[in-house]
């Protein structure tokens, strides 16, 4: 039996272990308001395809014993017909709507559903594809609306919350956290400009399109993608933050298109060996591999082998953030680029181009034997045609890399065109072998090659 004395001294231990956890508790938060007051601006977003190629989310691929949730206005799709859902939500009381380029891409009627079931038809005000957002409007008045967090203040570890129809499942409410920030994820076009916020909040097809709100009930991201091995959530969800929708939307309003900024670079990132070439304290950067002719950068005096460290302000520590930066500013904008350039920091002046819809970011491509064995290849100065094919001036083709050679070591690939050596030019053989005689021995020195039509820099180091 255990004495009264030792029982309530452990009861107290237990209250006392108890309190933090019940504190904690009541500190989780309560959605049910922004739930209440947010969702009647929440919309739901139909989308006929009669061409079968839409590729949003396919009523017919759903299980069937979900298919009865589905609501389909009129006959049931024919044969050639397909019927996608999608999630939106309004932004004025005058009926623009907010949802995924995706979601209405390919579209031949897009009908907007509210929360009291009232439908409308869409118009597509306008589409951004490498955002994936697009604008609508709907003939309505007094409509709800959601306010666009105004702060960008958005942090990771921050709650927040996803209203949708995930499976064609109403006004489905769905919480987590922010995984990350500013995450990349290129288009097929190897395009990046959008810095996605990636959440654990459960995302399924048809929640493209909706908000993502922070606690204080304004809108912080449109979701937009999810990975996946199930076609369903894993916890791996991403959306549009808010800087993109409040610039996009804009713009769509205003023209029916969007113009972003355009440096007209071409860039890579900044990796151990290269950082210790160019001098830096640790690999950071975006470092400049070409540079289009008659480009924004070109006539900033930006030069193949700089490495932009900031620009209008904002650190670029890896390639992927400068398209981030450049695409949100007003082509002629005139901003500040500091480039790091043969060791030492530069400030250049660049007044930012524009890029529409349509246009190509890239820059244009640019693309007896000889025997190198400082630093182990075979090679031959690049034939007539193989400069004009690349777009270049001159340049050395490698034939072959010696195994376990400094080339070898560096990623140096037969077929690779090099063109440059530090911050000398390779025109031939000849120039070549000088710019390698003038490097220190035992020197980590950069290299700019073209591999496959592609301009890229690695960093060499040459044996003692």
């Amino acid at each position: 039996m255990i004495p009264q004395g030792i029982l309530h001294r452990s009861l107290l231990l237990f209250a006392f272990l108890l309190l933090p956890a019940l504190a904690s508790a009541r500190e989780l938060p309560d959605f049910r308001k922004i739930v209440a007051e947010q969702s009647p601006a929440v919309v739901k977003i139909l989308v006929e395809s009669r061409s079968g190629a839409h590729p949003g989310f396919d009523t017919e691929e759903i299980p069937e014993y979900l298919r009865r949730f589905f609501e389909f206005r009129g006959e049931p799709p024919g044969p050639r017909e397909r019927m996608s859902l999608g999630s939106g939500f309004v932004l004025s009381e005058d009926g623009y709507i907010v949802t995924n380029n995706h979601v209405v891409e390919g579209a031949d009627s897009v009908v907007v559903r509210l929360i009291d079931r009232r439908e409308y038809d869409a118009e597509v005000i306008g589409t951004d594809p490498r955002s994936d957002l697009a604008l609508l409007r709907i003939e309505a008045e007094d409509l709800p609306v959601l306010r666009l967090d105004e702060d960008d203040d958005l942090a990771v570890g921050e709650w927040v919350l996803a209203i949708g129809s995930p499976f064609g499942l109403d006004y489905s409410v769905t919480a987590g956290i922010v995984s990350a920030m500013g995450r990349s994820l290129p288009t097929e076009r190897n395009e990046n400009y959008v810095p996605f916020i990636q959440t654990d909040v459960a995302i399924n097809p048809g929640n493209s399109g909706g908000p993502l709100f922070n606690l204080d009930g304004e809108v912080v991201g449109v979701n937009s993608q999810i990975y996946t091995r199930s076609g369903g959530s894993i916890g791996l969800s991403f959306a549009i933050p808010v800087s993109v929708v409040r610039n996009v939307v804009e713009q769509l309003k205003a023209e029916g298109r969007v113009t972003r900024g355009w440096l007209g670079v071409t860039i890579q990132d900044v990796d151990r060996n290269l950082a210790e070439s160019f001098n830096l304290d640790r690999p950071m950067g975006a470092l400049v591999a070409q540079v289009a002719p008659g480009s924004p950068a070109e006539a900033a005096g930006i030069e193949p082998g700089d490495v932009i460290i900031r620009f209008d302000g904002e650190t670029i520590d890896t390639s992927a953030d400068l398209p981030h930066v450049v695409g949100l500013l007003r082509p002629g904008a005139e901003v500040d680029a500091v480039v790091v350039r043969n060791g030492r920091r530069q400030t250049l002046e660049v007044e930012v181009g524009g890029l529409d819809a349509d246009d190509d970011p890239r820059a244009a491509s640019t693309g007896g034997d000889g025997d190198s064995a400082r630093i182990g290849i075979t090679a031959e100065t690049a034939a007539p045609e193989t400069l004009e094919r690349w777009g270049i001036s001159g340049g050395v083709v490698v034939r072959s890399v010696i195994p376990d050679s400094p080339a070898d070591e560096a990623g140096i690939l037969a077929g690779d065109v090099l063109t440059l050596v530090g911050s000398t030019p390779v025109k031939d053989l000849d120039s070549l072998r000088e710019a390698l005689e003038s490097q220190k021995p035992g020197s980590s020195v950069p290299l700019r090659l073209i591999r496959r039509g592609a301009p890229l820099f690695i960093g060499l180091r040459l044996p003692e």
